[in-house]
């Protein structure tokens, strides 16, 4: 052994396989260390279910025990876990049951502990037990997550204030709504769906007062949300310069008192916006719209025409019968085999 370790490369081998084998032990007692742990705690989020479950699983169907056992601490994350769990796939007088449990327990007290902590998976936890818990006193603490740069805190964060009080939310968080470009409109309006009338009133109230850059977002958000803005309002937004507002405008047109406002658009020099047009005039148009739709239907652009097109095809009075006739007679083919496209789409549909 000592002539070997006299040897330096023999010496340096030797007690680098030896470090190997140290670290190895270490990372293997690691390993069993972990398991163990996990076992652990797997067996207390059983034994936490079992001892909870049947509890809510009574307070869903109206019968809350008068008296709760305690809620220890090691159990406080499973409990919230399942208790959101079942929010999750359950509404009315059961939500309501769910809802007094908690409170009872103070778990209103402990999300809002874990809503100030640093862990994220348990601010998103508490976030969600706080909207469906309807916590107001959570208010400004979840108006400051919903300011936060994590999308998916802030876009929780957004729809625990809708729970809490979808009015308060519209007025102070729709400026948020037009400005994150991280927020995915989808999401924003599932999110939104129970406050529309809210956010209308909100929308009408802001929309003269943006930029011309943040107008389309304002516009496209009113369009998601089916908001119905006042005739003025859109016969001004369709007098806009700008083409992404102007054809953003165009989708959000629903009073025919604005037809003229549109009709004007149908010969714009920018494409997008002729689509715009014949989509809108398909909504709002009377007879006299035929005329400009079919002069559409024989524009350059593809989707011009398609859209021309549908909008005839939409028109309460044609029916089939004259959009057979206007195919018939079309002189251009192009705007022909579009009307029969649209056709065949229709009786598919």
């Amino acid at each position: 052994m000592s002539s070997t370790l006299s040897d330096p490369l023999l010496a340096a081998a030797f007690w680098t396989g030896f470090g190997a084998l140290i670290v190895t032990l270490l990372l293997a007692g690691e390993i069993v260390n972990l398991r163990m742990a996990l076992r652990r705690r797997q067996r207390r989020e059983r034994n936490t279910l079992a001892k909870w479950r049947p509890i809510l699983n009574a307070a869903v169907i109206g019968e809350i025990p008068d008296a709760l056992p305690r809620l220890r601490r090691g159990e406080r994350m499973v409990f919230l876990k399942f208790w959101v769990h079942l929010h999750q796939s359950l509404r009315g007088s059961a939500s309501a049951a769910l809802n007094e449990v908690a409170f009872r327990l103070e778990c209103d007290v402990l999300a809002r502990d874990l809503l100030r902590g640093r862990r994220r998976a348990a601010r998103l936890l508490a976030i969600l037990a706080l909207g469906y818990l309807r916590d107001r006193k959570a208010w400004d603490a979840l108006q400051q997550q919903a300011a936060s740069a994590d999308s998916t805190a802030s876009l929780q964060a957004l729809w625990a204030l809708v729970q809490i009080d979808r009015k308060a939310a519209a007025a102070t968080m729709m400026p948020s709504f037009i400005e994150r470009g991280d927020w995915a409109l989808s999401q924003v309006v599932n999110i939104l769906q129970e406050a529309r009338e809210d956010c209308a009133e909100v929308l009408e109230r802001i929309i003269p007062e943006l930029s011309d850059d943040r107008l389309p977002r304002a516009l496209q958000l009113a369009e998601a949300l089916r908001a119905d803005l006042p005739p003025a309002m859109q016969a001004s937004l369709l007098k806009h310069e700008e083409i992404p507002v102007l054809a953003a405008a165009l989708r959000i047109v629903s009073s025919p008192a604005v037809a003229d406002e549109v009709r004007a658009h149908a010969a714009h020099a920018d494409w997008r916006v002729r689509v715009q047009a014949a989509k809108a005039l398909g909504r709002i148009g009377g007879r006299e719209d035929v005329a400009t739709l079919t002069q559409l239907l024989n524009d350059s652009e593809w989707w011009v025409r398609y859209r021309a097109a549908q909008a005839l095809a939409e028109l309460p009075f044609l029916g089939r019968a004259g959009l057979e006739r206007m195919r018939d007679e079309a002189a251009d083919r192009y705007a022909a085999d579009m009307l029969t496209q649209v056709m065949a789409e229709k009786e598919m549909a």
